[in-house]
């Protein structure tokens, strides 16, 4: 198996970190960050502010460096040796598909993004990792890789793009049978494009970026950004029933997806048309939708595609606090005014916004000088500290898009809001895409930190936000956590009925001789608060192993059974073994 051909992603990526290798924040001699390579918009850009953030925030210090064991390179002799079933190996090496069952290969398949996961992986503490990986190049080759699964009784655990965080990827540890990691990226095509019906057949192992970018080519886009999607794939949003952030026009997963093909162990599922809706019994495709890899590989999609929008225009709002922001997007999705994107960051992530804020760059402006400014004129009497701005986008036909901004932009002014200007609305959404990288660099300064979210009525959405944040704070005193924490939180997507809430926290972790192991109390007491606020288990990251000991109590003790007996039947065996969901 040639490196070359079936590693590129692999090649490019960390094996330790988030995202690419040549991407990451570090602070020069001087104590400034930057942030490397040439990908981003941040790219190559100092960002003055942010060592003054990071050390106030977190009461951290450039002095205090956790020690050096992260490496660049995997050690492969502490990875455990391969347990292979040899006869399926011999009768999958007939068929000709790629095959490895090299070290790096198995370990960079054997985790998602969870902390402890990568909070081992620095440490170069390795568990259970697949025993082998294999490399489908389409539809058939999971027909064939599946069927040699259950006559040779092998677990497979499929891999997309491998940004899940919800411990999906983790390999059982209790699983004595050979782990094959089925890892789809070499399905990675556009089969079809349908102008007519604006429809697009597509291999589910392409990832988000790719996507879009081939989609574009022929003047077409499925408007699905997720903030994974340079690296997850289409067959991992439909199996964790995925989201975007430009969902109020284009519509989440479920919305987009027209028809599915996916191989399991009692055979191949799909609908026998492409109609548009069905009214045919329970629908299928909410079996597949949300089945984390517990039941089969999805293999091909077709999704809805619109044309590209012809106009596209950034925007923000400053609000005097943040129940006032609240209170707008709730008028906004009252009056389904909703722009592609609006986004409502609260106090803690707006400063955190200003501490990325790089030095020199024309296509930034300073967000902290133009508040100067602002309080002189416009903004007098808010209060910087309580203070919360709303991100916003808007597509379409030009025409409509301006009117439609002035919808927004008339309705955020009755709840005492002021637009603050496209360059802060643009930032906001570059910013999506590097904060990722920063847990990194927290985590080489006794820093850790990690995002989840909810979904949740309207009526809750200020109580969540407040009493999951004070619970975080209080949580982390119990635990012995000796610096502050941050903990704050955003709403990122609108519906009639509610919002998604998505929470960061982070903490300082020096003194604490198990660190992993009290954020995790502190993640699970966060997940508690949630769900006692009458939020949901998940509303995109999906449940994984992390969250499942709470799905009885989400879906209920007959939904649970109904989950049940649908893997009894498809997947009697346990094939797909990964563990997640029950």
């Amino acid at each position: 198996m040639s490196k070359l051909t079936f590693c590129i992603q692999q090649e490019i990526m960390k094996w330790n970190g988030w995202g690419y290798s040549d991407s990451r924040f570090f602070f020069n001699k001087k104590g400034q960050a930057e942030f490397t390579g040439r990908r981003y918009r941040l790219s190559g850009l100092i960002i003055p502010g942010l060592k003054d953030w990071f050390e106030s925030t977190f009461g951290a210090s450039l002095q205090h460096k956790t020690p050096a064991t992260v490496s660049p390179i995997l050690n492969s002799s502490a990875v455990q040796p391969p347990t292979l079933n040899e006869a399926f190996v011999e009768e999958l090496k007939s068929t000709g598909i790629p095959l490895s069952h090299d070290a790096e290969d198995r370990v960079f398949r054997a985790h998602g993004h969870c902390l402890h996961e990568i909070f081992a992986l620095r440490e170069g503490k390795f568990g259970r990792v697949p025993d082998m990986v294999v490399w489908p190049n389409c539809h058939n080759d999971v027909v064939k890789i599946v069927e040699l699964a259950c006559k040779h009784n092998v677990c497979l655990i499929p891999y997309g793009g491998g940004t899940s965080v919800s411990s999906a990827l983790e390999c059982p540890p209790e699983e004595t049978r050979s782990i094959v990691s089925l890892d789809t990226s070499q399905m990675n095509r556009i089969l079809w494009i349908d102008e007519k019906n604006l429809t697009a057949h597509v291999e589910a192992g392409i990832v988000g970026q790719d996507l879009e970018r081939l989609l574009n080519e022929s003047g077409y886009c499925t408007g699905h950004e997720p903030d994974s999607m340079e690296f997850s794939s289409l067959g991992g949003w439909v199996a964790t029933r995925a989201s975007g952030m430009k969902k109020n026009v284009y519509g989440n997963i479920e919305d987009l997806v027209v028809h599915v093909k996916m191989v399991t162990p009692q055979g191949v599922i799909e609908k026998s048309c492409q109609g548009p809706r069905m009214s045919t019994g329970p629908d299928v495709h909410h079996f597949i939708m949300g089945s984390e890899g517990t039941l089969g590989v999805v293999t091909e999609v077709t999704m809805k595609i619109r044309p590209m929008p012809e106009y596209q225009k950034y925007g923000s709002v400053v609000f005097p606090n943040f129940e006032q922001g609240v209170a707008c997007l709730r008028e906004v999705a009252r009056q389904r005014c909703a722009p592609a994107s609006i986004r409502l960051m609260d106090n803690e992530q707006f400063k955190f916004g200003h501490a990325l804020k790089p030095q020199v760059s024309s296509i930034f402006t300073s967000f902290l000088d133009g508040l100067k400014k602002f309080y002189i004129t416009k903004f007098k009497g808010f209060d910087p500290n309580r203070l919360c701005v709303a991100t916003l986008l808007f597509e379409g036909d030009r025409e409509k898009v301006l009117q439609h901004e002035k919808q927004v932009y008339d309705i955020a002014a009755k709840f005492g809001g002021l637009a603050a200007g496209e360059d802060n609305g643009q930032r906001g959404y570059m910013l999506t895409f590097v904060i990722a990288y920063l847990r990194d660099l927290g985590m080489d300064y006794y820093v850790i930190g990690e995002s989840f979210e909810t979904s949740v009525p309207w009526d809750r959405v200020l109580d969540i936000c407040r009493n999951v944040k004070a619970r975080i704070i209080r949580e982390c005193k119990d635990k012995g956590v000796q610096f502050s924490p941050l903990s704050t939180c955003r709403v990122t997507q609108t519906y009639d009925a509610g919002a998604c809430v998505y929470f960061y926290f982070a903490f300082n972790y020096r003194g604490l001789s198990d660190p992993v192991h009290v954020y995790e109390q502190v993640e699970h007491a966060a997940r508690e608060e949630i769900l006692a606020n009458g939020g949901s288990l998940s509303h995109h990251h999906g449940v994984g192993k992390l969250r499942k000991e709470w799905m009885r109590d989400t879906i209920s003790k007959v939904g649970m059974g109904m989950l049940k007996s649908v893997k009894d039947y498809v997947d009697p065996n346990n094939i797909f073994g990964n563990r997640n969901l029950l």
